[in-house]
C-alpha cells in the first residue's frame, strides 16, 4: 500500500477517535459539557453518572465501535498487523486527545477494546471475564478493569493466536491506557471507589 494511503488511514482513525460519543450525547441531552462534571472524562463511566445506565451503554458502544470500525476498515484496505496496531493507537489518541475538544477527552479503554475485538476477539472475551471476576471479588471497578487490561498482552501471547507484533502493540497500548488512567490509579489508593 502506498505511504500516502497508509497515512490517510491513520489520520482517519485519529479523526474517528476524536468523535467523543459521551461528550456529544451529554451535550445533546442536557446542554452540559461532560468534562465539567464528575471525573471530567468523556468516557462511559462518567457519562453514566449523568445519564444513567442507557447513557453508559450508548457511550460504551459508540466508543468501542470507533475502534472496531477503524481497524476493520484498515484490515479491508490491506494493512498488516503493525499497521493495524498503529491505527489502534491513532484511534486511542483521538479519543484521549481530541483536537476539537482542546485535547481533553476520555481514557481510551473502550475504543481500544473495540479495536482488539477485530484484532483478536478472544483477548477481549477473556479480559472481560477476568475483570468481572476481579470486580466480584474486590468490588473495586478501576483496579479490576486495569488488572484485566494489564493481562491482555499476556493472554494474547498465551493463546498463540496473536503474532509477536500484536503482543508488542498491545503492551504499548496497555502502557498508554495506564498513562491515561494515572489519576484514577492514584484515586483508587486514596479514597473509596464509590467516590471516584
Amino acid at each position: 500500500m502506498p505511504d500516502v494511503q497508509w497515512f490517510l488511514l491513520v489520520a482517519i482513525a485519529y479523526t474517528l477517535g476524536s468523535v467523543s460519543t459521551g461528550y456529544y450525547l451529554v451535550k445533546f441531552r442536557t446542554g452540559q459539557d461532560i468534562r465539567l462534571l464528575g471525573s471530567g472524562s468523556t468516557g462511559a463511566r462518567n457519562v453514566g453518572r449523568t445519564l444513567g445506565t442507557l447513557g453508559f451503554a450508548a457511550t460504551l458502544a459508540g466508543d468501542a465501535a470507533k475502534g472496531a470500525l477503524a481497524v476493520g476498515a484498515a484490515t479491508i484496505y490491506g494493512l498488516d498487523e503493525r499497521g493495524l496496531i498503529v491505527v489502534t493507537v491513532a484511534v486511542f489518541a483521538g479519543h484521549v486527545w481530541p483536537v476539537q475538544l482542546q485535547f481533553r477527552g476520555g481514557k481510551g479503554l473502550s475504543p481500544v477494546m473495540g479495536a482488539v475485538l477485530v484484532l483478536d476477539y478472544w483477548v477481549v472475551i477473556v479480559t472481560l471475564l477476568v475483570a468481572a471476576i476481579a470486580l466480584a471479588a474486590t468490588k473495586r471497578f478501576t483496579p479490576s478493569g486495569l488488572l484485566a487490561v494489564a493481562l491482555a498482552p499476556v493472554l494474547a501471547a498465551a493463546t498463540g493466536r496473536s503474532s509477536a507484533d500484536v503482543v508488542i502493540g498491545l503492551s504499548a497500548l496497555v502502557a498508554l491506557i495506564f498513562l491515561a488512567h494515572r489519576q484514577n490509579i492514584v484515586s483508587a489508593f486514596e479514597r473509596p471507589e464509590s467516590r471516584q
